[in-house]
């Protein structure tokens, strides 16, 4: 038997055609009906879920805290990462090598100018002391037995030029009269003789004189070195003691009692914080900006806080050739003591301070890579629940949260720094906006009353 010969290009028969169309049909009827079940269904949801609200008591708006935007200080600033230096600082070394034979502070201990550290080995140096103060002694008293001496001399000295201003009155007085014939040439022959008696004797006490002038300079000059060596006997058994040169806090001590110690070795440090100086390293294409006296924060660990304020005392007139920075420092006066030396800071230099409107971080909206804020606002009949949906002893919302566009600037703390969108004295929602939607009804909190449930009060939108 022979299959009917059927061609592809043939055309399909009308009653194929129409067999089809029936089942299309069927399936739009259904699609709206499906529809139409959908939306019912939703109405019907909100109607009972409304009528449960009421019913189980729930509150007709959502719970927030707002505030009113305020203006705030606003600071151009940069951030930068320094380190702190003491101004005033000294590593101690002894002048002389020895043991350690007394340590008399602890690490940590504040001292003043000329107080004692350690003391090293000082028996010997103390009997070097003792044997240069007799010597003084002793050449002091050779001194004064030089001087004594030498006084009498001169007294002496007087006596014989009296004698002998004497004798040359009466040799002259006698040569007159034997020039005139009154007395003998004899008597003239013993006036020249004790003339010459007082003269060579007044010439003895003159040569004596001398020598005990150079006997008392020998004395004084033995004295002068006795004091030196006392001096330098003395500086040494002072050089065994370590002193403080300055007023501050003493640093780990790096010798203790025993140990041998040389000019060389290092025995402990002292640092003066009241006064630190920060460097920091500003990029070159800031240098323009820069000014003596800017002020500068530092920054808590956390960033947050300021511990403390100073400002500009230095700008380096060379830039860095390897890094292209400027070398600035700022003084800060450690008063309470909460900076050290050598501590790495975050400092935040301020180029310039405005006033500008603030708002919280936790006020901030995000959505499609813009910034929102809610704003409390009067709301409409359509937007606000009607009467019969408020539970008895609760209130009506009254407002409603406007979601607002605004352009936000730097980072003020916790606060942003709001462009335009904004106007101080408007208020806006600062809780409880992870709930909320353009238009939503609220319920203004007081602060005391808590974040709404379910939210962190640190909390921030998501992106």
């Amino acid at each position: 038997m022979t299959a009917p010969n059927i061609s592809p290009s043939a055309p399909m028969s009308a009653s194929t055609v129409s067999d089809r169309r029936p089942s299309i049909g069927s399936w739009l009827i259904a699609g709206a009906l499906g529809i139409l079940l959908l939306v019912g269904s939703f109405i019907v949801w909100r109607l009972m879920g409304a009528r449960g609200q009421g019913a189980m008591g729930m509150p007709p708006g959502v719970p927030v805290q707002l505030e009113p935007v305020q203006a705030g200080n606003v600071q151009d600033a940069s951030e930068f990462l320094g380190s702190l230096e003491a101004q005033t600082g000294v590593v101690l070394q002894p002048e002389v090598s020895g043991r350690v034979a007394e340590v008399y502070v602890s690490a940590g201990d504040r001292v003043s100018p000329g107080q004692p550290i350690v003391l090293i080995s000082p028996e010997r140096t103390e009997a070097e002391a003792a044997a240069a103060a007799a010597n003084v002694t002793a050449a002091a008293s050779a001194q004064q037995s030089a001087s004594a001496s030498l006084q009498s001399l001169l007294a002496r000295q007087l006596e014989l030029e009296a004698e002998l201003a004497l004798e040359e009155a009466e040799f002259n007085r006698t040569q007159q009269l034997v020039a005139q014939g009154a007395q003998s040439q004899q008597e003239l022959d013993l006036a020249r003789r004790d003339l010459e008696v007082a003269q060579a004797a007044l010439a003895s006490a003159r040569n004596e004189i001398a020598a005990a002038q150079a006997n008392l300079n020998q004395a004084e000059a033995s004295f002068s070195q006795a004091q030196a060596n006392q001096s330098a006997a003395q500086q040494n058994l002072q050089d065994r003691t370590v002193t403080a040169p300055i007023a501050g806090t003493v640093g780990d001590l790096n010798t203790k009692l025993g140990d041998y110690v040389t000019p060389n070795s290092a025995i402990t440090n002292i640092t003066e914080n009241a006064s630190l100086e920060l460097d920091l390293q500003v990029p070159i294409e800031k240098r323009d900006r820069l000014q003596l006296g800017l002020p500068v924060e530092l920054l808590s660990a956390d960033g947050e806080m300021t511990i403390a304020t100073g400002g500009i005392s230095f700008i380096s007139p060379q830039a860095d050739s390897d890094t292209q920075t400027v070398l600035v420092k700022a003084r800060f006066e450690n008063q309470q003591g909460q900076l050290q030396d050598a501590q790495k800071v975050e400092a935040r230099l301020i180029w310039a301070e405005a006033t500008g409107v603030l708002v919280p971080t936790v006020a901030i909206t995000r959505l499609g890579g813009q910034t929102f804020v809610y704003v409390a606002d009067e709301g409409t009949a359509e937007e606000l629940p009607p009467p019969a949906a408020v539970p008895p002893g609760m209130p009506a919302p009254d407002q409603v949260a406007r979601l607002r566009p605004v352009q936000l600037g730097e980072l003020q703390g916790n606060n942003y720094e709001v462009l335009s969108g904004l106007e101080q004295g408007e208020t806006i929602v600062v809780s409880g906006i992870l709930n909320l939607q353009d238009g939503t009804p609220i319920l203004p909190q007081s602060a005391t009353e808590g974040p709404p449930a379910g939210e962190d009060p640190g909390q921030t939108p998501p992106s």
